[in-house]
Formats: C-alpha cells, structure tokens, sequence
C-alpha cells in the first residue's frame, strides 16, 4: 500500500507532461526553378522562314488574281500592239486602222495610237487600214488632219489600205495618204454629204393629239423643227449653210490629196456621191493599185527606202463588260436629249446605204 501511495505521490517526468498547444510549422515554399533557356533549332528556324515565304506567296498570288479579274472584266483599258508580219524591231512599219462608223470616239482612238507612234523612232511608215462606211464630218477630218501632220512633222511616208467598205468619210481619211492601195472587193468613193432629221408632226398631232407649242426670236432660229414638215425656203436654208459647205469641204481635200493624179474638173464629176468597185475606182483614179496588206506593206518599203521592217498594229483588248453591253436589245427611252438627237440635223459623210 505504502509503495502504490508513494507511486502516486511522485510528479510526473518532463517526458510525460502535457504541453501546451501549437500551430503546426508553416510549409517552406516550392523552390523557384530558373526558366528553361529555349533553344532554336535550324529546322525550327527554316519552318518560320518557309512559312512566312507562304504568306508572302499567297498575298502577291492573290493581288494576281484580283490583277487578272480586273482585266477580264475592264479589258485593261490599254491599247495592245501586235505584231503582224516579223522583221528587225528597230524598222517597224505601223498600221493603224479606221473601222466601222467615224465619229468623235473614234477620232480620239487614232490620234491617241498615232501619238505613241510619234514617240516610237523605229517607225519607218505607216499604213492607214481603212474598213469604214464614213461617220460624222468632224470625225473624219480630224482623222484626215491627223494623218497630214504626222506626214509633214516626220516625213515618212503614208499608205492607204482599203478593205470592205471605205466609202464617203473612209475615203475622206484615205486621201491624206501618199497612196492608195485597195483590196479586190473594196468599195469605195461616196464623195457627198447627207443630212437627216425626223419630223415628229403625225405622230404628236395625228396619233397622240399632243400640240407642240415652240417660241422663237428669230425667223429662223427653228429651222428645222422636228415638230413640223420644213418648207422649201427651210431645205433651201440647209442646203446653203450646212450641205453646201460640207460638200466644197469634201471636194476640196479630195482634190489636194489626188492633186498629181485627178485635176479639179475630174474630181467634180466624181463628186456626185456614187460609189465605186476596186476596179472601177482605179480607173478613174481613186485609188493607185489593188491589191492586199503585203502589197500596201511593199508600198511603204519602196517609198522609206528599206528592205525589211516588222509591221505592227493595235488592238483593243476584249472586256468581259464590253462583251455584256455588246449583247442583247436596248430599249431607247423617248425623253428631251433623245428627241433633241432626232431633229437635230446630222451632216454626215456616210454612205446613205449603210
């Protein structure tokens, strides 16, 4: 008993007492591990370089195509030369061609074409290609006056090539060359002017029952009026101030340019509109020979003093625009500038049959 009294009696060891309460020791943080130094290898490398080489080529490959697209769909808007017969390019023989009805756009097309070739100093001669029922009087003489000053500024010679139809405003143009060189089923000639305009009277009064009222200051500030028939004193008045002068004009370039061939007195008996076969037009001297493209090409060889020569030309390149505008009818719309068009006379060196 004493010895379990004395067991109890005895203080606990360090070992065995309690101790007092502690939070748990803070975790040391993750160690902070350096970045990993990248290495670029040479087939990482040639992968960027190859793949910015794709976009490159796929940014100018598209640039091409909407290139392309555009040129389709406009035609380029620029003359294309093309060359017709080989040869040297420093001696080049250009033809440059007058085709379907003469009027200002027309006009404007030659003399541009015939600027560049005033700036190209291989140009030997020139060959005017003439397949043209006529058109519009200013049409044709800025034509006729273009082919004069490219004469007298290079002094080189200048050959007319007609094919098909070169009649009235055609041959206009063709006179202002050195020669005349016609194909074997040309027709040409037509020296006259005409002069058309409608009259729409029966059908305003007549059929619509509308009564135009038109107020002039001026005997005869209306003359010609689509409104009504003219009078006899109104055709007289046309003839005098608008026919006539024409016609004199007409006369005269064809008696300047045929000077050495045709007197006066021949042209004016020519001069009464009719139209002439290749061959019968040679033997009253319209034209200097029959023949085609390579006997106008000879032609001007002979007269520039050369053996050899690339003859070129223009073409307008084809547009997918102008090739919808081109098809299909149009319906004309009746409004002020339509009938304005209509009874306006128009002077024109045009056959009356085309």
């Amino acid at each position: 008993m004493d010895s379990e009294r004395n067991d109890q009696s005895q203080p606990p060891s360090s070992q065995e007492r309690p101790t007092a309460w502690q939070p748990p020791p803070a975790y040391a943080p993750y160690p902070v591990y350096p970045a990993p130094v990248r290495r670029r290898s040479i087939r990482r490398i040639f992968a960027g370089v190859l793949f910015g080489l794709s976009v490159l080529a796929s940014v100018i490959l598209f640039l091409l195509v909407i290139g392309a697209i555009a040129m389709v769909v406009t035609g380029g808007g620029m003359d294309q030369r093309v060359v017709l017969r080989s040869g040297p390019r420093d001696s080049k023989i250009v033809v440059l061609d007058v085709g379907g009805l003469i009027d200002g756009s027309a006009a404007e097309l030659f003399q541009r074409r015939l600027r560049a070739v005033r700036r190209d100093t291989t140009v030997k001669g020139l060959i005017v290609r003439v397949d043209s029922p006529g058109g519009t009087v200013s049409g044709s003489d800025r034509i006729y006056k273009e082919i004069l000053d490219y004469r007298r500024e290079k002094a080189l010679p200048a050959v007319a090539f007609l094919q098909g139809m070169a009649t009235s405003g055609g041959y206009y143009a063709a006179v202002a060359c050195d020669q005349i060189v016609a194909e074997p089923t040309v027709i040409t000639g037509s020296i006259g002017v005409a002069m058309v305009h409608f009259v729409f009277q029966g059908l305003l009064e007549d059929k619509l029952g509308i009564q135009p009222v038109f107020q002039t200051m001026g005997e005869k500030k209306d003359w010609p009026s689509l409104f009504r028939t003219p009078t006899q004193a109104e055709f007289a008045y046309l003839r005098e101030r608008l026919l006539e002068p024409a016609y004199r004009r007409f006369v005269s370039v064809v008696q300047e340019g045929r000077k050495e061939i045709l007197g006066p007195a021949e042209v004016e008996k020519l001069a009464d509109g009719g139209v002439f076969p290749a061959d019968l037009a040679l033997e009253v001297k319209l034209i200097d020979k029959i023949g085609y493209l390579d006997e106008a090409i000879a032609a001007v060889k002979s007269r520039a003093g050369i053996e050899r020569a690339q003859v070129v030309g223009y073409r307008r390149p084809v547009s997918f625009l102008g090739l919808l505008s081109s098809k299909g009818p149009t319906i004309p719309r009746l409004d002020r500038t339509t009938l304005f068009d209509l009874g306006t006379p128009q002077v024109m060196y045009l056959w009356s049959a085309y």
